[in-house]
């Protein structure tokens, strides 16, 4: 058997004659314990968080957008949807167009995003389940779905027929215009329903049929904005990107979830990384106790040590002790608060023993990657803890 790695066992389980040492060893472990039961825990909490966050965005977007690079428009042929449709992976997609426009109602005024979609939006985007009141609009009307932001704006209500909902679309083209007739194309449209995700998004869009949008910006037929995909599960993302790039000759631009949301997915993720620094210094300052407690107990074994240095043990083992010691604390005490941890999780995931208001618990998300990178940092930290402390066995100190 490995004789540093025996000894060290023998100095974990056996108490000291010292009850000091003894007392400053249980506090080193406490520390660990809970340091990593800590760590794991917020982790997990901010897994939930981003999970929640993110929720309201898929809720909204596609797994993949496609737009043009060379303007606000392209052109898709019979062919290239063929095309499109034999694509392994691909469960389907739907064309829309995108334009900031003018929305007015009752002498309210509002610029946001009109969105024309056609018929198989539904089957990419699951925006009916986010419907507050009312219905999703029918293909080849004039009806349209609101955000809850822009009907509170408005102080509208649905079908209301008395007063009128109209959209102005800036017209293309050049010259001198004389009046607002000319500079714009104008359309009564019906609300018919609102839907709900987030205080933001319920501002951003007015969701109506594609023909509606064409014929608003002078669109032909097979003229679009933009293509969104929904993937099979288990697709291989970067295939799918690929044989749309061949689709398109690379005149295109594809963004997936997370470059649509590029912002929101680095401010998540910057959180997580802050949070986790803050608790691995927590975690530091917690293994300053392993670092006295191993130094206490090689001025407590001292004697022991001297006499395995004269019986031919030499000083690198000796150090080994200690540092094997004080690794396997690390381990033991990273494994106690890392069970610990995974059981607040699960019974928080489970149970919803806390709540944020009185229909919404907690989110917490349990992880395997969670648990590694807790383990991973007590055990490192551990390691440097214990090298630290076995340094101080010399020559010097045993004579």
């Amino acid at each position: 058997m490995n004789f540093p790695l025996y000894i060290a066992k023998r100095y974990i389980l056996s108490n000291s004659k010292n009850n000091a040492i003894n007392i400053i060893n249980r506090i080193a472990s406490m520390g660990i314990i809970v340091g990593a039961m800590a760590l794991f825990v917020v982790l997990s909490v901010f897994s939930g968080l981003k999970v929640f966050s993110l929720s309201f965005t898929n809720d909204i977007d596609p797994d993949l957008k496609i737009s043009s690079t060379l303007g606000k428009s392209f052109f898709i042929s019979p062919e290239q949807e063929a095309e499109i449709k034999k694509i392994d992976g691909l469960a389907s997609y739907s064309k829309i167009i995108e334009e900031r426009v003018l929305f007015v109602f009752n002498d309210k005024q509002e610029v946001t995003y009109l969105k024309g979609v056609d018929s198989n939006f539904n089957n990419v985007n699951d925006i009916k389940k986010t419907l507050y009141n009312g219905q999703w609009l029918e293909p080849n009307t004039y009806q349209v779905v609101v955000g809850y932001g822009i009907a509170q704006k408005f102080s509208m209500g649905l079908l209301d027929f008395n007063n009128q909902l109209e959209v102005w679309v800036p017209k293309p083209g050049k010259g001198t215009i004389e009046n607002a007739e000319q500079a714009f194309n104008k359309s009564q449209v019906y609300p018919i329903g609102i839907y709900a995700i987030s205080p933001d998004l319920d501002s951003k869009y007015v969701f109506a049929d594609l023909g509606l949008a064409q014929e608003l910006l002078e669109y032909k037929a097979n003229q679009i904005s933009g293509i969104e995909i929904k993937e099979k599960a288990g697709a291989d993302e970067n295939a799918i990107i690929a044989e749309l790039n061949s689709i398109f000759n690379n005149r295109i631009t594809i963004k997936n979830r997370a470059q649509l949301n590029e912002s929101l997915y680095k401010m998540l993720n910057t959180e997580n990384i802050a949070v986790y620094l803050i608790f691995t210094l927590v975690i530091v300052v917690a293994l300053f106790n392993l670092i006295g407690a191993l130094i206490m107990m090689i001025l407590d074994k001292k004697g022991n040590l001297k006499t395995l240095f004269n019986l031919g043990t030499e000083i690198k083992d000796l150090r080994k002790i200690f540092l094997l010691q004080g690794t396997l604390l690390s381990v033991f005490g990273g494994i106690i608060g890392l069970t610990l941890g995974i059981i607040i999780v699960l019974l928080q995931q489970h149970f919803q023993l806390v709540m944020i208001t009185p229909t919404l618990a907690y989110p917490v998300i349990f992880s395997i990657e969670n648990v590694l990178i807790v383990m991973g940092t007590i055990v490192t930290l551990g390691f440097i803890a214990s090298l630290i402390a076995s340094s101080r066995v010399s020559k010097k100190l045993l004579e």
